[in-house]
């Protein structure tokens, strides 16, 4: 008989371990299919359960948290009569018709988040709703009341009346999801009752989306359709992550982009909603704009990675603080800052009197302030923009006035701080100007770092400029920073 040969020991130390790795993964499966329970473990965030989750098992368990939500809302309709001359002039001498009633329904979902019937859900499910029935998992119906709404980031709080003992769902950490874990979704689409779907974490932080003030979007493929406004979406640890609002389509339908608001933006602003019935926003006073590669050039910045400062609001939490404009903020609180929605979500959700630390980049160098926050002011009126036919010298496309001109401050409604700059009244719509985005009402405070005090001073300085000039706008209460090419 041959002794084996070196070569052939390798080669049978080989197929012995691939067999072992077969024969152990046979024995697995055959368990785990005896057993009904999952044996091998995921070296990622689902780890901790210390099993392979299971769709099933967190629908299970998460399904008795969300409700469905009608409303009933009672219209006033006028006659149709009133809109003919004929009629109205008939109706003035022998009064007009009473106004007809009549009801419109609507459905969608909510979340219960305690167990005495506390129910999260979005504003547009509830907004101007004469009444609200919450049925819970399918069964028992509850009257509902609106303990508070917040139109701003779309979010409402009810109570359910005389409920308790309801199955509360778990909040999770919005932060810890990534990109391509599973998430689930559950709601009420198209009024068909309780529905489950599953996908993916397709984005984060999705804002300059439209859909509210205030936006901090989780993009998900998992399907949402009318009627998931305000339902669950859901990790695999069982866990609430985001509350369903909306979703981009050209057919009204499910077209795989649905947006949930992060649980950690939901939690600070329902338990203001629950202690004061309204939502008190922390304030740092700025003007804030994204950055880009010609704006970082001009500006001379390190990194497009951060939010400008655009300007500073006198006697805000910023100016006390110390902080300028052309400050880059790239962290808040050691939360990376990526966006202008970023930054002002982070503020708002902080707190009044919070302290918060803020780190930005000036003249190419790294720096920390700490900010104690302020509570956001209601917002003032706005700048009516307007076409503008006031002379004036530009060869972007421009013409421009002087700002202290009473006519052009009362037309574009100029706030009496206001004491220097030059006011646009025209834009030619195919010039360098129009294609930079500046507007008629728009008041140019400096051009290159150069302070403008007159249309003389602008128009030398304009002349001097060649490409990439870098404006300073203030527009509609805020100042930013635009680059306009020639």
């Amino acid at each position: 008989m041959n002794r084996p040969t070196t070569r052939n020991k390798v080669l049978l130390t080989t197929f012995g371990l691939l067999g072992g790795v077969v024969v152990g993964a046979v024995l697995v499966l055959s368990l785990s299919t005896r057993t009904g329970q999952p044996v091998f473990v995921l070296p990622n965030a689902y780890a901790a359960a210390g099993v392979l989750p299971s769709v099933a098992d967190v629908a299970q368990r998460t399904l008795p948290s969300v409700v469905n939500i009608s409303t009933t809302r009672h219209l006033r309709q006028q006659s149709p009569f009133l809109a003919d001359p004929y009629f109205r002039e008939f109706f003035r001498h022998f009064g007009p018709p009473a106004p007809s009633q009549r009801q419109a329904q609507s459905l969608g979902s909510g979340v219960i988040v305690a167990a005495n019937g506390i129910v999260v859900t979005n504003n547009h499910v509830v907004k101007d709703a004469d009444r609200i029935k919450v049925t819970v998992a399918g069964r028992q119906d509850y009257e509902a009341k609106v303990v508070g709404t917040d139109p701003k980031s779309d979010l409402a709080v009810l109570k359910l009346k005389g409920a308790r003992g309801l199955k509360a769902i778990r909040l999770g950490d919005s932060d810890k999801l990534r990109l391509g874990d599973i998430v689930v979704a559950i709601g009420n689409p198209f009024g068909v009752g309780q529905t489950v779907t599953m996908g993916i974490v397709s984005a984060k932080g999705r804002a300059n989306m439209g859909i509210v003030d205030y936006e901090d979007f989780i993009q998900t493929d998992a399907a949402i359709n009318p009627g998931n406004s305000g339902g669950a979406l859901i990790n695999m640890s069982g866990e609430l992550v985001g509350i369903n609002t909306a979703i981009l389509s050209r057919t009204g339908g499910y077209q795989g982009i649905g947006f949930a608001i992060p649980t950690n933006m939901v939690s600070p602003i329902m338990q203001s909603l629950l202690k004061r019935g309204r939502v008190v926003r922390g304030w740092l006073g700025v003007s804030i704009q994204d950055v880009n590669r010609d704006l970082a050039q001009a500006l001379k910045l390190p990194t497009t990675d951060g939010v400008l400062i655009s300007g500073v609001e006198p006697g805000s939490p910023a100016s006390k603080a110390g902080l300028r404009r052309g400050d880059l903020v790239i962290r808040l609180n050691g939360k990376a800052v990526s966006s202008t929605g970023r930054l002002r979500n982070l503020v708002a959700s902080a707190g009044v009197k919070t302290q918060v630390k803020v780190e930005f980049y000036r003249a190419g160098g790294l720096q920390t302030l700490q900010v104690s926050l302020g509570q956001l002011p209601a917002a003032g009126p706005q700048a009516s923009l307007g076409p503008g036919t006031q002379g004036g010298v530009a060869t972007i496309g421009l013409s421009v006035g002087p700002v202290t001109d009473p006519r052009l401050r009362r037309k574009f409604n100029i706030p009496p701080r206001l004491k220097i700059g030059v006011v646009v009244t025209g834009v030619d719509p195919i010039q360098a100007a129009a294609r930079a985005g500046i507007q008629p009402g728009d008041v140019i405070l400096e051009v290159n770092r150069a302070r403008i005090d007159s249309v003389r001073r602008f128009s030398h300085i304009l002349r001097a400029a060649r490409n990439n000039i870098l404006f300073l706008i203030f527009r509609q209460g805020t100042t930013l920073y635009m680059i306009v090419d020639r």
